[in-house]
């Protein structure tokens, strides 16, 4: 696959110059990180587009600001339109080689689970992503996650079974549940039982039986 590199223009952070971008078909960004100065960019939008395609929120991207030499960011935020769904804003969050970073990688369920298969059961998937602290150079898109050990009604995967990359610190506990299989018990309902509703006395019929059963005696020979 070849790698793409996101091209940007600089800004100016306006409102009015925000507006005039988007009608431009391009995208309002911000680039920050760690020891650098908040820089305000624009995109081009199919640009931008393909590169979080083929790279997501967890992996480096080249970001080339005008002609300067290329730098390494992570697309660390965006924002959607609440109509058009397009990206309206991107967050890139520069990084440096030497210093560790903190993010979220996501979790790609692979493989084929027998008590899925064979037993009926739910594959239940807890956790999406984790929060993992690493080197940018050993960030990974997606860490896989086998369900083939998950052979017998109740089978677990914890954070300590996941198999990660050299250099990845996973900062979640490690007896966190990232998946299991259960099977669904469905409660039986309870039998209708036929009610003769001929047999049924309202209230107010109660009420004058028993007017009647207090009356006095001469009243009932009436």
């Amino acid at each position: 696959m070849t790698n793409l590199i996101l091209s940007a223009q600089p800004r100016i952070a306006t409102t009015t110059e925000v507006h005039k971008v988007r009608v431009e078909n391009k995208i309002p960004a911000i680039v920050y990180g760690h020891g650098f100065t908040n820089q305000p960019v624009t995109l081009e939008y199919v640009n931008f587009e393909k590169v979080y395609k083929q790279y997501g929120t967890s992996s480096l991207v080249d970001l080339a600001i005008g002609e300067e030499k290329p730098i390494k960011v992570l697309i660390q935020d965006f924002q959607l339109h609440p109509i058009s769904n397009r990206f309206s804003h991107v967050d890139l969050r520069q990084v440096k080689m030497t210093e560790k970073l903190k993010t979220e990688i996501k979790l790609v369920f692979v493989g084929e689970s027998a008590a899925v298969k064979h037993l009926g059961c739910t594959l239940n998937k807890n956790l999406l992503e984790v929060y993992v602290e690493c080197l940018p150079q050993d960030l990974v898109n997606e860490i896989d996650v086998d369900i083939a050990s998950l052979k017998e009604d109740g089978d677990i995967i914890h954070v300590k079974d996941l198999v990660v990359p050299n250099g990845i610190k996973i900062l979640a506990n490690e007896d966190d549940v990232v998946a299991s299989v259960s099977t669904i018990e469905v409660e039986e309902e309870a039998p209708v039982v036929a009610v003769d509703l001929s047999k049924i006395k309202t209230e107010n019929e109660e009420k004058k039986e028993k007017k009647a059963a207090d009356a006095p005696a001469e009243e009932k020979k009436k």
